[in-house]
């Protein structure tokens, strides 16, 4: 199923905020509800086309079918950058009638030394292919070669077993709990 792993580019925004879109819906974020869909996913791709924005292609890991197409992405960013990510959208904002200072994630997500797996998502018609786990098998040479950290992080929400089991499998080890939203996460780590 799997062609290659590669980074993204801007061409693939189109098939990339659908995939983790997932992960939006999951987390039922309450900032997120104020944005009717269509119009966030607007501004999200513009913000998709910039070199620091959180979602952009720039930090953006896909792995592809045959085709060609985007079957899976992974996402994120060094904690240093943390700060930053979402600054791309703080120009978009007054033009739907927000104000610039609004954030869709309020909540602080990394810790200092890391490397942060925003978004690990699969597409639906080819979930259960191994494709989570080709990607997080190509983080640790990604991160090492592009940042030179050598710790990844990430969250799972505490009802999502399923997501848990397929980190520790992949070496990962929880180091804490936090809150993000609405939801209790797992901090996860895997020291490279």
């Amino acid at each position: 199923m799997i062609n290659v792993i590669r980074m993204a580019k801007k061409s693939d925004g189109p098939a990339v905020l659908p995939i983790v879109n997932q992960i939006f819906e999951e987390m039922e974020l309450k900032t997120m509800a104020k944005i009717p869909q269509d119009i966030l996913f607007k501004e999200l791709a513009i913000a998709y086309q910039t070199e620091n924005y959180r979602y952009s292609y720039r930090r953006t890991l896909v792995a592809t079918d045959d085709d060609d197409q985007v079957v899976g992405v992974a996402v994120g960013y060094p904690e240093s950058d943390e700060a930053h990510v979402d600054d791309a959208l703080q120009a978009l904002w007054p033009k739907i009638g927000l104000p610039a200072d609004y954030r869709l994630f309020t909540d602080k997500e990394a810790r200092p030394g890391e490397w942060y797996l925003d978004s690990l998502a699969v597409a639906p018609a080819a979930q259960h292919h191994g494709i989570a786990t080709s990607l997080l098998q190509a983080l640790p040479a990604h991160v090492l070669r592009t940042t030179g950290l050598h710790r990844i992080s990430l969250n799972v929400d505490l009802t999502n077993p399923g997501a848990e089991r397929l980190y520790t499998k992949n070496g990962y080890r929880s180091i804490g709990d936090q809150m993000i939203g609405d939801h209790q996460y797992h901090h996860m780590v895997l020291d490279i």
